[in-house]
């Protein structure tokens, strides 16, 4: 699978602007390697791009992004993509105001059982297998001229 990706790459497979890779970079939420003058994306950094897209259609400021994805390195100790591993699943709850990392179904009905408004939830897991699925078939339609887009699921909790 490859492993690392330019910003045009990045581009084709998320749908995100070329202005918002390089905005991420100056604002430090998604800071990629450099060959010369170059920005080069990691598979992690691709994952943290496509959960960051996920939350910016969400409706999150790109400020409340930022403490989002602090708050999973925190949890994490390492980045996104190294974490959701095999069959695991984790899910990210928001009220609002609190955030909670939800490592299995139990704890998020407990939380959703006792929450008074309404949950927003993405599942981490499925974004980051997502990100992966869609690598793995752009590599193998490489001549294509169609270019694969990264569709998160739509989830909603009730």
């Amino acid at each position: 699978m490859q492993t690392h990706f330019t910003s045009r790459e990045v581009m084709a497979l998320t749908g995100i602007t070329l202005r918002q890779l390089q905005w991420w970079d100056e604002r430090r939420i998604v800071v990629p390697a450099r060959q010369g003058h170059r920005r080069v994306y990691s598979t992690e950094d691709l994952a943290e791009i496509a959960v960051i897209c996920e939350l910016r259609r969400r409706g999150f400021s790109l400020q409340r992004v930022r403490k989002v994805m602090r708050f999973l390195q925190r949890e994490f100790s390492k980045r996104l993509a190294e974490t959701v591993t095999g069959w695991s699943d984790y899910h990210l709850l928001t009220d609002g105001q609190s955030l909670y990392l939800e490592t299995s179904a139990r704890q998020i009905v407990d939380i959703l059982k006792n929450s008074r408004q309404p949950m927003l939830a993405i599942c981490l897991s499925d974004t980051v297998r997502q990100v992966r699925a869609v690598i793995r078939n752009a590599e193998k339609k490489a001549n294509s001229s169609a270019p694969l887009q990264f569709r998160p699921a739509r989830r909603r909790a009730s």
